[in-house]
């Protein structure tokens, strides 16, 4: 199938790991020159994409400085991913509303909402003129809260509705917007033992390998698995491509058929 990328540019954050590099490497695939933004630079970015940006998704300067070095690199942005999401495990209190500190509630939504907001402002100016797509990467958390540390969900929930907000303001204008909520994901987020995984079954008082094994069964995957990233890429890519020409301000859910209702 024939996705009509070819020669297209794109900015992709959250780029040097987990499902930002699986974006990456599909639309690389696809003939798309992409430009990763992330913190930390990963050699399996640097062999896919055009160009990388490091800089810091959960600062106001860290979003412009992305934006401006992909412009610098690729010429204009035909395609936005805001991928970068989620946090640093190693911060993240594990608790209930009582124990989550205003920090953990600032950091999660600068991160998931606010790098969203403020990407998409700097590049719309070229999305824009070229009649761009966007897709938003948010989670089934934002639907529903089961598993999450505090804010996290809420901070999902508001970039839900952001790209809903989006989609009614731009969709007259030629630009299309897309949401994609993966359930839990393959990535190191959940197998690293020394990642968020690694903290909830360290909550739970489990060996992390026993937590991976059943995690499929807690959380109610009807496919008994958990997707992958190469998966939620996949549904990412069509999204932007000229194949989904008439989708717009959609939620679509990649999660094994873990929520239920409809």
């Amino acid at each position: 199938m024939d996705l009509g990328l070819d020669g297209r540019t794109a900015l992709v954050t959250g780029a040097g790991r987990g499902i930002g590099l699986a974006v990456a490497r599909a639309l690389a695939a696809e003939g798309v020159e992409v430009v990763g933004a992330t913190r930390t630079a990963s050699p399996e970015l640097a062999e896919v994409a055009a160009a990388v940006a490091l800089v810091d998704l959960g600062t106001p300067q860290g979003a412009a400085e992305a934006v401006r070095q992909a412009l610098d690199a690729v010429g204009g942005i035909d395609l936005l991913v805001n991928n970068v999401g989620a946090g640093d495990a190693d911060k993240l209190v594990m608790g209930t509303v009582l124990d989550a500190p205003d920090e953990q509630w600032e950091a999660l939504l600068e991160l998931n909402l606010f790098s969203a907001v403020r990407t998409t402002r700097a590049a719309l100016p070229s999305l824009l003129e070229r009649g761009g797509a966007i897709v938003n990467v948010s989670s089934i958390n934002g639907r529903t809260p089961v598993g999450s540390p505090v804010g996290y969900a809420e901070a999902k929930a508001a970039l839900t509705q952001f790209g809903k907000r989006l989609s009614e303001e731009l969709a007259p204008r030629g630009v299309r917007v897309n949401t994609v909520s993966p359930g839990p994901t393959a990535t190191a987020m959940w197998t690293d033992p020394a990642g968020y995984g690694g903290r909830v079954a360290e909550s739970l008082g489990l060996p992390h390998e026993e937590l991976l094994a059943g995690l499929p069964a807690w959380i109610g995957s009807s496919s008994g698995r958990l997707t992958t990233p190469e998966e939620v890429a996949d549904l990412v890519v069509f999204l932007l491509s000229d194949r989904a020409a008439n989708i717009h301000g959609a939620d679509h859910v990649i999660d094994g058929g873990t929520l239920k209702a409809a």
